[in-house]
C-alpha cells in the first residue's frame, strides 16, 4: 500500500471572488507523508492581469509592482499539478481556494480539468465547525484554541499559512491515526508489558531518608496536638505494624 500523502495548501488572491475576475497571486503547499512533513514544499508568486480589490492588498502585503516580474499561472501550472497529483489536499475553507484554482485551470483549457479530478480534498473549516459548533473557526481562532503558535503571522502568506494549517490539522485530527491504524504495534506493546498478579508476592516498599522521617514526625506531632492526642496517620501505622508482624520471617 502506498504511503498516505497529503498536501496542505493555501492561496492568496486579488479579491474574494473569481467570478468578478479576481486572480491567484500566491500558492503555498507543504507535503506531509504519513502525517509527517517530508521537507518538500511548493511556493510561487504569480503575476495577475488585474488590480487588487480594496482591502485584499492590505491583507497580503503584496503589490502589483512586486508581482510584475513573477510568472503567470500558465507558466507554473504543470509543475504545480505534478506536485499535488494524487495527494489529498488539506485546505481551510476549501471552496474558496479550489474555486480560484479551478478557474485558473479553466482559463488554460478543458484538458486541465479540475483539482478534484486529480486529488481528494479535506476542508479543515468544515471539520472545525463539526468539532466546535457555534464558535469562531478562522485559522487564527483555531490556533488559539488548539495551542498552535502563530505569533509570527503578521500578514497572510500562502506558504506560512499552509505551514500553520498543517499544525492545526494535526491537532484537529490527533488520535485518529490510532483508530484502526497501528493496531499491531499497539498490541505488541500491550503484550510486552508483564503484570505481577500473584497476591502472595511481596509488596514494594519505599525507602525514605532519615531527614524525611524526622520531618514526617514533626508534622505528625503538630497533627496530634490539633487532634487531641492521635491522628488518622497513627491508625495507618498501627495497621502496617500488625501486617508486618503477620508476615513470615
Amino acid at each position: 500500500m502506498a504511503p498516505m500523502r497529503q498536501i496542505i495548501l493555501d492561496t492568496e488572491t486579488t479579491g474574494l471572488s473569481w467570478e468578478r475576475g479576481n486572480r491567484v497571486v500566491e500558492i503555498g503547499c507543504v507535503e506531509y507523508v504519513e502525517r509527517r512533513p517530508s521537507g518538500r514544499t511548493f511556493h510561487v508568486y504569480l503575476k495577475p492581469d488585474c488590480d487588487f480589490e480594496q482591502g485584499a492588498q492590505e491583507v497580503t502585503g503584496l503589490t502589483l509592482e512586486f508581482l510584475a516580474d513573477k510568472p503567470e499561472f500558465a507558466a507554473i501550472a504543470d509543475e504545480f499539478l505534478e506536485f499535488i497529483d494524487g495527494a489529498e489536499l488539506i485546505i481551510h475553507n476549501a471552496a474558496f481556494d479550489v474555486g480560484f484554482l479551478d478557474n485558473e485551470l479553466r482559463r488554460m483549457g478543458p484538458e486541465y480539468g479540475s483539482l478534484k479530478d486529480r486529488c481528494g480534498v479535506e476542508d479543515t473549516l468544515l471539520m472545525a465547525r463539526q468539532r466546535f459548533p457555534g464558535q469562531r473557526n478562522s485559522l487564527d481562532a483555531l490556533c488559539k484554541r488548539l495551542g498552535v503558535d502563530n505569533s509570527h503571522r503578521q500578514l497572510h502568506g500562502a506558504l506560512l499559512d499552509a505551514q500553520i494549517l498543517a499544525e492545526v490539522y494535526l491537532a484537529l485530527t490527533s488520535g485518529q491515526e490510532e483508530i484502526g491504524f497501528g493496531l499491531d504495534a499497539a498490541a505488541s506493546a500491550v503484550e510486552a508489558v508483564q503484570f505481577r498478579t500473584d497476591p502472595q508476592a511481596a509488596r514494594p516498599r519505599v525507602q525514605v531518608s532519615t531527614d524525611e522521617l524526622a520531618a514526617h514526625q514533626v508534622r505528625l506531632e503538630k497533627l496530634r496536638k490539633k487532634a487531641g492526642g492521635t491522628c488518622v496517620w497513627d491508625q495507618f501505622e498501627m495497621v502496617a505494624s500488625d501486617e508486618a508482624a503477620l508476615e513470615p520471617a
